[in-house]
C-alpha cells in the first residue's frame, strides 16, 4: 500500500471488509482462512483493498 495507516485506521479498514466477507462480498485472495476477519487480514496485507482514508478536512 502507498499510503501508510495508523493502528485505528488499520483496524477500521479491517472490520468494515471483514463485514463485506461476512454479507457475501467475493474474496479479493487465495486463502484457506475461514473467518471474515481473517480473510480481510489476508487481504490488508496483500495490498487489494479499494479502501482510502482522508484525514483532515477537505475545502
Amino acid at each position: 500500500m502507498s499510503q501508510s495507516y495508523s493502528r485505528y485506521e488499520k483496524a477500521r479498514i479491517i472490520g468494515a471488509r471483514a463485514l463485506q466477507v461476512a454479507y457475501g462480498a467475493p474474496v479479493l485472495v487465495d486463502t484457506e482462512q475461514s473467518q471474515p476477519i481473517l480473510i480481510a487480514a489476508e487481504e490488508y496485507d496483500s495490498g487489494v483493498l479499494p479502501f482510502t482514508v482522508q484525514r483532515g478536512e477537505e475545502a
